[in-house]
Protein backbone atom coordinates (compact mmCIF):
# COMPACT_ATOMS: atom_id res chain seq x y z
CA UNK A 1 0.00 0.00 0.00
CA UNK A 2 1.54 3.47 -0.77
CA UNK A 3 1.35 6.32 1.40
CA UNK A 4 -2.20 8.59 1.65
CA UNK A 5 -1.77 11.40 -0.52
CA UNK A 6 -2.77 13.83 2.64
CA UNK A 7 -3.92 17.24 2.43
CA UNK A 8 -3.87 19.66 5.66
CA UNK A 9 -7.42 20.56 5.96
CA UNK A 10 -7.79 23.69 7.42
CA UNK A 11 -11.67 24.18 7.33
CA UNK A 12 -14.66 22.30 7.08
CA UNK A 13 -17.96 23.18 4.51
CA UNK A 14 -21.29 22.50 6.16
CA UNK A 15 -23.45 21.47 3.46
CA UNK A 16 -26.84 21.38 5.67
CA UNK A 17 -29.83 22.63 3.82
CA UNK A 18 -27.60 23.62 0.66
CA UNK A 19 -29.92 21.32 -1.66
CA UNK A 20 -33.34 23.19 -0.30
CA UNK A 21 -32.42 27.23 -0.99
CA UNK A 22 -36.41 27.55 -0.50
CA UNK A 23 -36.56 26.46 2.42
CA UNK A 24 -33.70 27.89 4.72
CA UNK A 25 -35.22 31.39 5.45
CA UNK A 26 -38.25 29.19 7.01
CA UNK A 27 -35.69 27.20 8.64
CA UNK A 28 -33.40 30.03 9.69
CA UNK A 29 -37.01 31.36 11.64
CA UNK A 30 -38.14 28.27 13.28
CA UNK A 31 -34.22 27.27 14.57
CA UNK A 32 -34.03 31.22 15.69
CA UNK A 33 -37.33 31.24 17.58
CA UNK A 34 -36.96 27.65 19.00
CA UNK A 35 -33.21 28.60 20.43
CA UNK A 36 -34.42 31.71 22.16
CA UNK A 37 -37.16 29.36 23.60
CA UNK A 38 -34.55 26.83 24.83
CA UNK A 39 -32.56 30.27 26.08
CA UNK A 40 -34.98 31.82 28.08
CA UNK A 41 -37.17 28.48 29.39
CA UNK A 42 -33.66 26.20 30.16
CA UNK A 43 -32.49 29.82 31.58
CA UNK A 44 -35.47 30.30 34.00
CA UNK A 45 -35.75 26.17 35.33
CA UNK A 46 -31.96 27.07 36.46
CA UNK A 47 -32.42 29.85 38.35
CA UNK A 48 -36.10 28.72 39.93
CA UNK A 49 -33.73 25.42 40.88
CA UNK A 50 -31.39 27.43 42.31
CA UNK A 51 -33.42 30.17 44.40
CA UNK A 52 -36.70 28.57 45.81
CA UNK A 53 -35.85 26.26 48.76
CA UNK A 54 -38.84 24.33 47.59
CA UNK A 55 -36.88 22.70 44.83
CA UNK A 56 -33.52 22.05 46.54
CA UNK A 57 -33.98 18.18 45.81
CA UNK A 58 -31.94 15.33 44.15
CA UNK A 59 -34.92 15.63 40.98
CA UNK A 60 -34.40 19.50 40.87
CA UNK A 61 -30.82 19.73 40.64
CA UNK A 62 -30.51 16.82 37.99
CA UNK A 63 -33.07 18.96 36.28
CA UNK A 64 -30.81 22.03 36.60
CA UNK A 65 -27.89 19.99 35.12
CA UNK A 66 -30.37 19.01 32.38
CA UNK A 67 -31.25 22.39 31.43
CA UNK A 68 -27.73 23.58 31.48
CA UNK A 69 -26.57 20.87 28.92
CA UNK A 70 -28.83 21.92 26.53
CA UNK A 71 -28.02 25.26 26.95
CA UNK A 72 -24.23 24.32 26.22
CA UNK A 73 -25.33 21.58 23.53
CA UNK A 74 -27.48 23.61 21.46
CA UNK A 75 -24.93 27.05 21.82
CA UNK A 76 -22.27 24.71 20.46
CA UNK A 77 -24.37 24.59 17.10
CA UNK A 78 -27.26 27.05 16.73
CA UNK A 79 -25.36 30.15 16.27
CA UNK A 80 -23.01 28.68 13.52
CA UNK A 81 -26.21 26.99 11.83
CA UNK A 82 -28.09 30.15 11.55
CA UNK A 83 -25.41 32.01 10.32
CA UNK A 84 -24.97 29.49 7.66
CA UNK A 85 -28.76 29.54 6.70
CA UNK A 86 -29.20 33.18 6.60
CA UNK A 87 -25.38 34.60 4.71
CA UNK A 88 -24.17 31.86 3.03
CA UNK A 89 -20.96 31.48 5.11
CA UNK A 90 -21.21 27.71 5.34
CA UNK A 91 -17.33 27.49 6.63
CA UNK A 92 -15.95 25.83 9.87
CA UNK A 93 -12.19 25.95 10.81
CA UNK A 94 -10.84 22.71 11.88
CA UNK A 95 -10.60 23.54 15.45
CA UNK A 96 -13.90 25.19 15.80
CA UNK A 97 -15.25 21.78 14.25
CA UNK A 98 -12.75 19.73 16.90
CA UNK A 99 -14.78 22.04 19.80
CA UNK A 100 -17.87 21.68 18.35
CA UNK A 101 -17.33 17.81 17.98
CA UNK A 102 -16.45 17.74 21.42
CA UNK A 103 -19.16 19.80 23.13
CA UNK A 104 -21.65 17.63 20.98
CA UNK A 105 -20.39 14.42 22.11
CA UNK A 106 -19.64 15.53 25.86
CA UNK A 107 -23.43 17.06 25.81
CA UNK A 108 -25.19 13.97 24.80
CA UNK A 109 -23.14 11.18 26.75
CA UNK A 110 -23.45 13.28 29.80
CA UNK A 111 -27.25 13.74 29.42
CA UNK A 112 -27.25 9.89 29.05
CA UNK A 113 -26.32 9.38 32.10
CA UNK A 114 -27.72 12.31 33.82
CA UNK A 115 -31.30 10.67 32.49
CA UNK A 116 -29.85 6.98 34.04
CA UNK A 117 -29.25 9.05 37.74
CA UNK A 118 -32.76 10.73 37.33
CA UNK A 119 -34.68 7.38 37.00
CA UNK A 120 -32.59 6.13 40.15
CA UNK A 121 -33.56 8.79 41.99
CA UNK A 122 -37.53 8.42 41.02
CA UNK A 123 -37.02 4.77 42.34
CA UNK A 124 -35.86 5.91 45.30
CA UNK A 125 -38.05 8.26 46.49
CA UNK A 126 -41.49 6.05 45.39
CA UNK A 127 -39.68 2.27 46.18
CA UNK A 128 -37.92 3.52 49.01
CA UNK A 129 -39.61 6.97 50.35
CA UNK A 130 -38.41 6.34 54.31
CA UNK A 131 -34.72 6.07 53.18
CA UNK A 132 -34.81 8.81 50.40
CA UNK A 133 -33.01 11.63 52.50
CA UNK A 134 -30.37 9.20 52.92
CA UNK A 135 -29.67 7.51 49.94
CA UNK A 136 -30.29 10.38 48.17
CA UNK A 137 -27.89 12.99 49.97
CA UNK A 138 -27.20 16.11 48.92
CA UNK A 139 -23.05 14.42 48.95
CA UNK A 140 -24.27 11.83 46.62
CA UNK A 141 -26.16 13.44 44.02
CA UNK A 142 -23.94 16.20 43.63
CA UNK A 143 -21.42 13.25 42.84
CA UNK A 144 -23.71 11.35 41.09
CA UNK A 145 -23.76 14.63 38.83
CA UNK A 146 -20.43 15.47 38.76
CA UNK A 147 -19.25 11.32 37.28
CA UNK A 148 -21.36 12.00 34.63
CA UNK A 149 -19.89 14.85 33.73
CA UNK A 150 -16.61 13.95 33.96
CA UNK A 151 -16.85 10.92 32.17
CA UNK A 152 -18.77 12.21 29.30
CA UNK A 153 -15.99 15.08 29.43
CA UNK A 154 -13.63 12.21 28.92
CA UNK A 155 -15.61 9.96 26.54
CA UNK A 156 -15.67 13.24 24.44
CA UNK A 157 -11.61 13.69 24.51
CA UNK A 158 -11.34 9.96 23.26
CA UNK A 159 -13.51 9.90 20.47
CA UNK A 160 -12.98 13.43 19.09
CA UNK A 161 -9.21 13.56 19.45
CA UNK A 162 -9.00 9.80 17.49
CA UNK A 163 -11.83 11.26 14.98
CA UNK A 164 -10.04 14.69 14.19
CA UNK A 165 -6.03 13.04 13.95
CA UNK A 166 -7.29 11.26 11.07
CA UNK A 167 -6.42 12.00 7.33
CA UNK A 168 -8.42 13.38 5.26
CA UNK A 169 -6.64 13.61 1.98
CA UNK A 170 -8.49 17.16 0.99
CA UNK A 171 -11.98 16.05 1.37
CA UNK A 172 -13.65 18.83 3.76
CA UNK A 173 -17.44 18.54 2.57
CA UNK A 174 -19.46 17.92 5.33
CA UNK A 175 -23.36 16.95 4.71
CA UNK A 176 -24.65 17.90 7.96
CA UNK A 177 -25.37 20.57 9.46
CA UNK A 178 -23.03 20.68 12.56
CA UNK A 179 -19.14 18.95 12.70
CA UNK A 180 -20.97 15.20 13.87
CA UNK A 181 -18.92 12.74 14.04
CA UNK A 182 -20.31 9.86 11.76
CA UNK A 183 -20.44 12.58 9.01
CA UNK A 184 -16.62 13.49 9.89
CA UNK A 185 -15.89 9.71 9.89
CA UNK A 186 -16.99 9.22 6.68
CA UNK A 187 -14.39 11.69 5.13
CA UNK A 188 -11.37 9.83 6.44
CA UNK A 189 -9.22 8.35 3.91
CA UNK A 190 -7.63 5.94 6.44
CA UNK A 191 -8.97 2.95 8.22
CA UNK A 192 -11.19 3.64 11.10
CA UNK A 193 -11.82 0.24 12.81
CA UNK A 194 -10.42 1.85 16.03
CA UNK A 195 -12.99 4.40 15.60
CA UNK A 196 -15.57 1.84 14.73
CA UNK A 197 -14.22 0.06 18.36
CA UNK A 198 -14.68 2.69 20.53
CA UNK A 199 -17.79 4.30 19.68
CA UNK A 200 -19.43 0.98 20.03
CA UNK A 201 -17.43 0.65 23.68
CA UNK A 202 -18.95 3.92 24.20
CA UNK A 203 -22.22 3.41 23.13
CA UNK A 204 -22.75 0.16 25.47
CA UNK A 205 -21.27 2.30 28.19
CA UNK A 206 -23.19 5.38 27.51
CA UNK A 207 -26.54 4.56 26.20
CA UNK A 208 -27.10 0.65 26.82
CA UNK A 209 -25.94 0.87 30.65
CA UNK A 210 -28.01 3.77 31.57
CA UNK A 211 -31.30 2.35 29.24
CA UNK A 212 -31.02 -0.49 31.41
CA UNK A 213 -30.77 1.48 34.77
CA UNK A 214 -33.96 3.34 33.43
CA UNK A 215 -35.87 0.08 32.30
CA UNK A 216 -35.54 -1.73 35.84
CA UNK A 217 -35.91 1.49 37.44
CA UNK A 218 -39.61 1.84 36.24
CA UNK A 219 -40.50 -1.69 36.47
CA UNK A 220 -39.64 -1.75 40.08
CA UNK A 221 -41.28 1.92 40.28
CA UNK A 222 -44.52 0.05 38.31
CA UNK A 223 -44.96 -3.12 40.41
CA UNK A 224 -44.83 -0.58 43.39
CA UNK A 225 -47.30 1.55 41.88
CA UNK A 226 -49.40 -0.97 41.27
CA UNK A 227 -49.63 -2.61 44.83
CA UNK A 228 -50.23 1.19 46.21
CA UNK A 229 -54.17 0.95 48.02
CA UNK A 230 -54.65 4.81 47.63
CA UNK A 231 -55.96 5.90 43.78
CA UNK A 232 -54.30 9.71 45.35
CA UNK A 233 -51.14 7.84 45.60
CA UNK A 234 -51.02 5.91 41.99
CA UNK A 235 -51.87 9.14 40.47
CA UNK A 236 -49.01 11.53 41.98
CA UNK A 237 -46.73 8.76 41.47
CA UNK A 238 -47.30 8.47 37.76
CA UNK A 239 -47.34 12.33 37.48
CA UNK A 240 -43.93 12.65 39.12
CA UNK A 241 -42.63 10.04 36.55
CA UNK A 242 -44.46 10.96 33.86
CA UNK A 243 -42.24 14.27 32.63
CA UNK A 244 -38.75 12.16 32.79
CA UNK A 245 -40.28 9.20 31.06
CA UNK A 246 -41.36 11.18 28.32
CA UNK A 247 -38.10 12.66 28.13
CA UNK A 248 -36.25 9.68 27.79
CA UNK A 249 -38.83 8.41 25.11
CA UNK A 250 -38.30 11.07 22.98
CA UNK A 251 -34.06 10.94 23.51
CA UNK A 252 -33.55 7.52 23.31
CA UNK A 253 -36.44 7.42 20.13
CA UNK A 254 -34.89 10.30 18.30
CA UNK A 255 -31.39 8.18 18.78
CA UNK A 256 -33.39 4.84 17.62
CA UNK A 257 -34.49 6.70 14.27
CA UNK A 258 -31.20 8.73 13.81
CA UNK A 259 -28.66 5.32 13.48
CA UNK A 260 -31.01 2.17 12.98
CA UNK A 261 -33.00 3.05 10.20
CA UNK A 262 -31.71 1.10 6.40
CA UNK A 263 -29.71 2.41 4.79
CA UNK A 264 -31.00 2.74 0.45
CA UNK A 265 -29.22 1.63 -2.65
CA UNK A 266 -30.56 3.84 -5.08
CA UNK A 267 -29.43 7.19 -5.56
CA UNK A 268 -32.10 9.80 -5.43
CA UNK A 269 -33.71 7.44 -2.32
CA UNK A 270 -30.39 8.12 -0.52
CA UNK A 271 -30.44 11.53 -1.02
CA UNK A 272 -34.33 11.75 0.72
CA UNK A 273 -33.28 9.15 3.54
CA UNK A 274 -29.62 12.11 4.07
CA UNK A 275 -32.24 14.81 4.21
CA UNK A 276 -34.57 13.39 6.94
CA UNK A 277 -30.98 12.01 8.42
CA UNK A 278 -30.68 16.00 8.70
CA UNK A 279 -33.94 17.16 10.14
CA UNK A 280 -34.42 14.36 12.43
CA UNK A 281 -30.70 15.39 14.04
CA UNK A 282 -31.88 18.62 13.81
CA UNK A 283 -35.42 17.64 15.88
CA UNK A 284 -32.53 16.27 18.24
CA UNK A 285 -30.39 19.26 18.54
CA UNK A 286 -32.83 22.02 18.49
CA UNK A 287 -36.32 20.52 19.28
CA UNK A 288 -35.94 18.49 22.09
CA UNK A 289 -33.97 20.50 24.60
CA UNK A 290 -36.99 23.26 23.54
CA UNK A 291 -39.23 20.75 24.75
CA UNK A 292 -37.67 19.62 28.28
CA UNK A 293 -38.45 22.12 29.91
CA UNK A 294 -41.95 22.89 28.89
CA UNK A 295 -42.43 19.11 29.79
CA UNK A 296 -40.65 19.45 33.01
CA UNK A 297 -43.26 22.02 33.98
CA UNK A 298 -46.42 21.77 31.93
CA UNK A 299 -47.84 19.55 35.45
CA UNK A 300 -45.51 19.98 37.54
CA UNK A 301 -46.97 22.66 40.25
CA UNK A 302 -43.81 23.03 42.27
CA UNK A 303 -41.72 24.68 38.80
CA UNK A 304 -44.99 26.70 38.26
CA UNK A 305 -45.26 27.78 41.85
CA UNK A 306 -41.35 28.77 42.02
CA UNK A 307 -41.96 29.98 38.05
CA UNK A 308 -44.61 32.32 39.05
CA UNK A 309 -42.73 33.35 42.06
CA UNK A 310 -39.71 34.53 40.21
CA UNK A 311 -41.98 36.45 37.72
CA UNK A 312 -43.87 38.56 40.41
CA UNK A 313 -40.48 38.83 42.67
CA UNK A 314 -39.76 42.42 42.74
CA UNK A 315 -36.42 43.00 44.38
CA UNK A 316 -36.43 45.96 46.91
Amino acid sequence: MGKFNQTFVREFVLLGLSGYPKLEIIYFVLILVMYLMILIGNSVLIIASIFDSHLHTPMYFFLGNLSFLDICYTSSSVPSTLVSLISKKRNISFPGCAVQMFIGFAMGSTECLLLGMMAFDRYVAICNPLRCSVIMHKLVYVLMASVSWLSGGINSIVQSALAMQLPFCGKNIINHFTCEILAVLKLACADISLNIITMVVSNIAFLVLPLLVIFFSYMFILCTILRMNSATGRRKAFSTCSAHLTVVIIFYGTIFFMYAKPKSQDLLEEDKLQALDKLISLFYGVVTPMLNPIIYSLRNKDVKAAVKYLLNHKPV
